[in-house]
């Protein structure tokens, strides 16, 4: 028996290595009939020996596997966006702002920006454990099951991987494939794809993973995350994760100044046409990970890199009308209805035209031939107008003066951009937009209640605000459209179920202006209860730590109109959570209180977040720069030496990370 173990265990071995150099090397050491014939060898040793299954032999990647609905799981580690930038003058000014903020000389890895979709597979004990996708960052879909059909991602590392680690990644279709896979389809008499990236995408949520097997896609890494990797650097991860079986493109350049990156960016603006897969721009990154450490992120990226987009697709196209949509808020935003034409992989009819003063300023006309963009942003932009082509009976643009849903008269605030609807509790768009933002999975999160239904409840009159959820029953929902007893059930107990979501994501969910998620976890950490929040004055507000006049504004306001009261008031009677619990409040304090500390260097007994994390808890506020409003410095190993120099002209007290956990005691 151990003989045919070794024999199905050396199969898979071989195999193994034959796909590593096919589909990552690019350079097949056994034709595919001979690959073929030893895999068949292999799964006829398996069937007979069900004894010895493997999750992560060679044979399992057929697919086979259906999954109904995807299981929605959080990362680990968040999975950030990128800054774009669009210039070499961007690029300029953010190296101007890192090096305000390391010391030492920085190196950068630019890497090509491969347009696909972002994957992110966990390891363990070198197998493939979990793949997920991107989400909205957080967390994201269990596509496992079709990422394991994909040729070049490895089901088992070889070499000296670690225990446990995640590698970040970009699903692709190549060109080639894409095309072959358009001509099957229009030979049957099927719409042909639309583009590559779409295309990948939507093969990950396949239901039938040996649909998904059929498709040629490839997997490009592209960055290693966890703890105790054992790496100094994002180019010795590249390296690293090639040795271990991954398939990273070689594309991919260590130099040593923004010089050198502005050359690899000329160079492959060029050159990528040649390449056999979308790209839409360079990835440029910090090298040094103490260095990334030290910049650490925003609220949505990362400080360390940077993304330079190519310059985007341009065409022209003729605009029928200008509608106007009404936001949750009230803005007005107005709409250049288009002839439909093709942009980048996509047939665009719609652009934005933001607000009266764009429309103003490129004097836009309906009957106009104009210029449309696609560049960073999905909704596509009009940048001018091709006055050669406009007729000549063509009239200036009036902007509207009333809501186009409800007639009420708009207002304008000095300073805005914006037109408002005032209407707040009687337009329609508004109370809905108000409401589908409550039930988003940021922020409440109602499992079995989407957008359209919310839509349906409206207008059907059972609810007029988010507070109306919690007296839904399923006697009022069952008769809604397309409405089974088995959604009425799965509604009703995902309104029931948002009770259990903390505080600051609720506080979120109210959908007050300018509060976006970090800044309700500000105000949630700082408060810690609607009630406090409600009584604080706009002086006290903007006290907060990133809190601007604008939001504190916005905050007050919010709290003065007597309907979100009431609303916030039924909220807390039906039991929703509008105060930090016993469980988040543990191990706060206010010890540091007042105190603002900036952290540098390599820690030993603990990891720069945690540090970051006591910082906050304790009451303390953690900056990124050394100025005279630092109360003292937690240093580790590795502290750069202009860092050392400013805290001594400062006369800022340095102190290591054990001195500090004794404060906190």
């Amino acid at each position: 028996m151990n003989s045919i173990y070794q024999e199905i265990e050396s199969l898979r071995e071989e195999l193994r290595q034959h796909n590593y150099n096919y589909y990552v090397l690019d350079n097949a050491t056994i034709s595919d009939y001979e690959f073929d014939i030893k895999l068949k060898k292999l799964q006829e040793l398996e069937t007979k020996h069900p004894e010895f299954f493997d999750a992560n032999s060679p044979t399992q990647r057929v697919g086979g596997a259906i999954t109904k609905n995807f299981e929605t799981i959080p990362h680990e580690h968040r999975m950030y966006s990128l800054d774009n930038s669009y210039s070499k003058e961007d690029l300029l000014d953010w190296e101007t702002r890192i090096k305000k903020l390391v010391d030492g000389e920085v190196q950068y890895t630019c890497e090509l920006k491969y347009d696909g979709a972002s994957i992110s597979l966990t390891y363990e004990a070198g197998k493939l454990v979990k793949a997920v996708t991107r989400g909205d960052g957080f967390q994201g879909d269990n596509v496992t099951a079709n990422v394991k059909t994909i040729k070049s991602v490895p089901l088992q590392l070889k070499g000296d991987y670690p225990p446990k680690f995640d590698v970040r990644g970009e699903i692709v279709l190549p060109f080639e494939g894409f095309i072959k896979m358009n001509e099957d389809r229009i030979e049957i008499g099927e719409e042909p794809y639309r583009n590559p990236r779409n295309t990948a995408s939507g093969s990950l949520k396949l239901q039938d993973s040996a649909e998904v097997a059929k498709r040629p896609l490839e997997c490009l890494l592209y960055n290693l995350t966890g703890t105790n990797l054992g790496i100094t650097s994002q180019f010795e991860s590249l390296k690293k994760a090639h040795e271990w079986g991954f398939k990273v493109p070689n594309a991919a350049k260590l130099v040593h100044s923004i010089d050198a990156v502005l050359e690899f960016v000329d160079y492959w603006n060029i050159e990528r046409h040649n390449l056999p897969y979308e790209t839409d721009g360079v990835v440029v990154k910090v090298n040094n990970l103490q260095q990334q450490e030290e910049l650490g992120y925003t609220a949505k990226a990362p400080r360390w890199a940077m993304a330079y987009k190519f310059k985007a697709e341009q065409v022209s196209t003729r605009l029928n009308r200008i509608t106007y949509q009404v936001g949750r808020t009230g803005a007005i935003t107005p709409v250049a209805n288009l002839e439909p034409v093709e942009l980048a992989g996509t047939t665009v009819k719609r652009a934005s035209l933001h607000n009266a003063d764009q429309i103003e300023k490129l004097d836009i006309r309906v009957g106009d031939e104009v210029y449309v963009e696609k560049g960073g942003e999905i909704i596509p932009k009009i940048l001018g107008v091709d006055l050669t082509k406009r007729p000549l009976n063509s009239q200036p643009t009036k902007y509207i003066t009333h809501c186009p849903e409800c007639k009420t008269e708009l207002v304008r605030q000095e300073g805005e951009a914006q037109h408002y609807c005032p209407n707040y509790n009687g337009c329609n768009p508004q109370i809905i937009g108000r409401i589908q933002h409550f039930i988003s999975r940021k922020a409440m999160d109602i499992e079995g209640l989407g957008g359209e239904t919310v839509a349906l409840l409206v207008h059907e009159g059972l609810i007029t605000n988010y507070s109306d959820l919690y007296e839904l029953t399923k006697e009022q929902v069952i008769p809604l459209e397309r409405m089974a007893e088995k959604s009425a059930d799965n509604l009703i107990a995902g309104v029931e179920q948002s009770k259990n979501i903390p505080f600051e994501r609720v506080l979120y969910a109210l959908g007050i202006r300018y509060v976006g998620e970090t800044v309700a976890k500000k105000l949630a950490k700082h408060y810690k209860s609607i009630d406090a929040i409600a009584n604080a004055s706009q002086e006290e507000l903007v006290n907060v730590d990133e809190i601007g006049v604008k939001i504190a504004e916005s905050v007050v306001s919010f709290f003065s109109l007597e309907e979100n009261i009431n609303s916030i008031n039924r909220l807390k009677g039906f039991g929703v959570q509008l105060e930090m619990s016993a469980e988040e409040l543990e191990g706060q304090t206010d010890k540091l209180k007042g105190d603002i500390i900036v952290v540098t260097g390599v820690f030993e007994s603990i990891s720069r977040n945690e540090l970051k994390k006591l910082i906050e808890d304790n009451g303390g506020k953690v900056s990124s720069s050394i100025s005279s409003k630092t109360s003292y410095i937690v240093a580790g190993a590795n502290m750069g030496p202009s860092k050392k120099e400013k805290a001594g002209k400062l006369n800022i007290s340095i102190i290591n990370e054990y001195k500090f956990l004794q404060k906190i005691e």
